[in-house]
């Protein structure tokens, strides 16, 4: 039976109370004595030398408190990236200066060149509105299309440059010349060219920060809306400011979602500081929602070609790609990660392929910064693995089902390692497939089919099997890769004196229900009751240290280390009770909430141990510190392995081109799962975040550079009448090997395996209603698009 507590209990969101009944407390919600307001100037064109600022006039007007440009923090620090890739040659990658405020160049629509405070918000956009129609900016031929950038050297997004080419990476060089070899020599080869479509993130809150400095003391405090205040402090106390890391405080409050686009530091946070100095005010910046669409980092938008050698029987051989990866205008902090190490080592698959070689070669535009979005890189590498194999198998008329299980590593394999360097330690590929096809009723697809075809519709089945690699570690491996910090985590387990518990975790919870999973795991290893566990997250001044919530990391990482502290916290419990029970400490058990004596009744609660490590009156002082109180730090030995099998069946209105999902069907392995239905609710939001890109969304710059889809007008969110109700199972787990909870990951899985399982739905759709010459259709699978390749 289900339970109903603890670890392995659909316990209800806690954090969903205050959410629910409007009592959240986001930045903007915050509002700080002496508060000011910030707006940006910001480049109407995508390239454009700045002849002029204008901001005379600005400073005189009602409200203007300051005005500031980019040569105003010239002589700031830069926003850095947080990897250094190195090429094939072994040269490092190009990483220009990325400044607070541009200045000299403006080099996307969207890039801030001055700043407005004034004394209330409509007082600053009134200024922002003078300086941008007095000042100058001679515009430049824009740069969008990657081949052209690459191609054209003498026009360049940075003019340090001596291209616009960040990095030609390849992984792993030494397979090049065997996977070259086999593909010279390989029965059939099926070539694939795509387009991974440039995505906008759209998370409910836009981003917003509130800075302070306190002239007294020389503290600075930033509010913002990040997914990792850690980072984002070492970001800009080190490397933007140049200040002592402990003179600034970064708080994120709750955060209204951030799917990536929340990891990164913004000029917009270090502005609103060096405002606030200037001014002795605080100074607060909200942004607007076409703000967001133009200046918060954009996914995926990778331009490749995949490969893939097989024999006659579908037999895998070697797969190999070539692949143009839009960065934008700027390198983000993830951008040089995300199209390599958490691409490119996931272009085996589940699948035990011998060979395997991706090159990767990284790209400035004149457009938004690229980074990562939910997936970062493994929605990438599956989608033109699934779909690579989808085509090959009606190239040569196999069943892609069994193409698939006959090429997945056997369960007797593990730990596999694979030939793009990483290990997986364990899975079962074939039992997520098998499950798939039990709960998506593959038995009766020909009969649905049938009904489908009566009313004019066409009807497709589509299959995508996935691994994704989360909690990217361990740190001595990531840093021998390129990687500038540790990939670990930590966690404070507090017990108070009354026996209430304080959790302070460096993960940051902005709607994975951090809250409710992590209290689950602490009350259910002490045997007390969750509501006794309170969380603490999003405070650099109260957290240890943590490096914040992406990848899928949060529980494998954080909650490794909170796992790890609380052991400590028993362990020293054990001792106490020892004493108390005047007992061997190695007789001492722990098990329902209570210290026990073993083959006896002698026993003391968890709350008796913590009352005495607080009033010590009798206590083994001699040996052990008063106080119950250990942290923790965990950094993973490898990466966690979740995978799955997706089915997702199509009609397709063949004379309109319109394509409705019928039914999607999610069978994954996420390892030991704390809360199925928070891992549930996570599944749901993936996948509908995937066939947002699979059938509406999609990012287009004209070529002058103009963000052509920058509002809800022209870029298309998936509704709730897009989506089918989904079939959600996470039965075929194999716990994680080197963890101590046993789990993997499951924030990003939906996201990853459902837009290839889309397209080769709606592909089958259409190859079984007699339209043999259309084999692909790039993202988004529009009617438009759909319409045109049935009608050629």
């Amino acid at each position: 039976m289900p339970k109903d507590y603890g670890i392995g209990a659909s316990t209800k969101r806690r954090e969903d109370i205050r959410f629910l009944s409007g009592l959240g407390n986001y930045t903007d919600d915050i509002n700080v004595a002496g508060q000011s307001y910030a707006a940006f100037v910001r480049s109407t064109v995508a390239h454009g030398k700045i002849k002029k600022v204008a901001t005379e006039a600005a400073k005189a007007m009602p409200g203007v408190l300051g005005v500031f440009t980019g040569e105003d923090f010239k002589d700031v620090g830069s926003n850095p990236a947080g990897w250094l890739i190195h090429s094939r040659d072994g040269s490092p990658m190009h990483e220009p200066k990325r400044p607070v405020l541009a200045y000299g160049k403006v080099r996307h629509v969207g890039d801030a060149y001055a700043c407005v405070v004034a004394e209330t918000l409509q007082q600053a956009k009134d200024a922002v509105q003078r300086i941008a129609d007095e000042s100058e900016i001679d515009e430049l031929p824009a740069i969008v299309d990657m081949a052209q950038a690459l191609a054209n050297s003498a026009n360049r997004v940075h003019d340090e440059m001596p291209g616009n080419q960040v990095f030609d990476w390849g992984w792993i060089e030494d397979n090049r010349a065997k996977t070259d070899e086999a593909f010279a020599s390989a029965p059939h080869v099926t070539t694939l060219e795509l387009v991974n479509n440039r995505l906008v993130p759209n998370a409910m809150e836009p981003r917003a920060s509130i800075g302070e400095f306190n002239h007294g003391t020389g503290d600075w405090k930033l509010t913002t809306t990040s997914q990792n205040p850690h980072v984002t402090r070492i970001l800009i106390a080190a490397f933007v400011l140049g200040i002592p890391e402990n003179k600034l405080t970064v708080v994120a409050p709750d955060v209204g979602g951030g799917f990536g686009s929340k990891i990164y530091h913004y000029g917009e946070e270090a502005t609103v500081l060096l405002a606030a100095k200037a001014l002795r005010r605080p100074v607060k910046w909200v942004a607007e929602r076409s703000e967001s669409f133009m200046t918060d980092a954009h996914g995926r938008d990778h331009v490749t070609k995949i490969q893939l050698a097989c024999d006659k029987q579908g037999n895998f051989i070697a797969f190999r790609t070539e692949t143009m990866a839009n960065v934008g205008a700027y390198l983000s902090n993830f951008a040089p990660v995300t199209p390599t190490f958490l691409h490119g080592t996931l272009m085996a698959g589940p699948y035990k392929v011998p060979n395997v070689y991706v090159n990767v070669k990284a790209v400035m535009t004149n457009t938004a910064p690229v980074d990562a979005y939910r997936g970062a890189g493994r929605p990438e590498a599956t989608y033109s693995l699934e779909r690579v194999i989808d085509k090959m198998c009606r190239e040569l008329n196999l069943d892609p089902f069994e193409v698939r299980r006959k090429n997945f590593v056997t369960t007797d394999m593990f730990p596999y390692t694979t030939p793009v360097a990483l290990v997986y330690d364990t899975g079962n590929y074939h039992a997520t497939l098998d499950k798939a096809m039990e709960l998506g009723d593959v038995a009766g697809f020909e009969k649905r089919r049938a009904e489908s075809a009566k009313r004019g519709k066409l009807r497709g089945m589509g299959l995508s099997t996935w691994i994704e690699a989360c909690g990217i570690a361990p740190s001595h491996l990531v840093g021998m890769l390129g990687s500038r910090v540790g990939l670990y985590d930590a966690a404070t387990v507090r017990v108070n004196a009354t026996g209430s518990i304080s959790v302070m975790t460096g993960a940051h919870s902005h709607g994975q229900g951090h809250e409710t999973v992590f209290a689950q795991i602490v009350a259910d290893k002490l045997g007390i009751p969750d509501s006794s566990v309170e969380i603490v997250h999003g405070d650099t001044s109260k957290i240890p240290f943590g490096m914040g919530s992406y990848g899928s990391r949060s529980l494998a990482v954080c909650g490794s280390a909170m796992t790890r502290a609380v052991d400590k916290i028993i362990a020293k419990g054990k001792k106490i009770a020892a004493h108390m029970l005047e007992a061997a400490e190695s007789d001492i058990t722990f098990a329902d909430g209570k210290f026990s004596v073993a083959g006896t009744d002698k026993a003391k609660t968890f709350g008796e141990i913590a009352f005495s490590a607080y009033v010590p009156h009798n206590y083994p002082l001699e040996t052990l510190e008063p106080g119950l109180e250990e942290t923790a730090f965990y950094d993973p030995a490898n990466f966690t392995y979740p995978a799955g099998a997706y089915i997702c069946e199509v009609e397709v209105d063949p004379d309109t081109g319109k394509v409705d999902i019928c039914s999607f069907t999610c069978a994954d392995d996420f390892g030991n799962v704390m809360n199925p239905m928070i891992v549930e609710g996570q599944v749901h939001g993936g996948v509908g975040q995937g066939i947002g890109q699979a059938l509406l969304e999609n990012t287009v710059y004209d070529e002058n550079g103009q963000l052509l889809t920058g509002s809800y007008m022209d870029y298309a969110m998936p509704r709730a009448d897009d989506v089918p109700f989904y079939t959600v199972d996470a039965s075929c787990a194999t716990p994680c090997t080197h963890n101590p909870l046993g789990v993997k990951g499951c924030g990003e899985a939906g996201a990853i395996g459902s837009p290839p399982a889309v397209v080769n739905a709606v592909i089958d759709a259409l190859q079984r209603g007699g339209h043999k010459n259309v084999t692909h259709i790039d993202m988004p699978v529009s009617p438009a698009r759909v319409w045109s390749a049935i009608n050629a």
